[in-house]
């Protein structure tokens, strides 16, 4: 069961990686920059997934 979970949230991690804004080196000095990338990225990927 324990496994079952994990895999779900793995490949989800790895849609997310994706985008390339969440596998490089983030240079913003702008606060909170990084959360708005991680929500645009994991709501793409949903959109994607919900299109797939």
């Amino acid at each position: 069961m324990i496994s079952g979970i994990r895999i779900t949230v793995e490949h989800a991690i790895a849609g997310i990686k994706r985008f390339g804004c969440m596998t490089q080196i983030l240079r913003n000095r702008r606060p909170f920059i990084d959360d708005t990338f991680l929500l645009l990225s994991a709501g793409l990927w949903n959109f994607h997934l919900r299109t797939a």
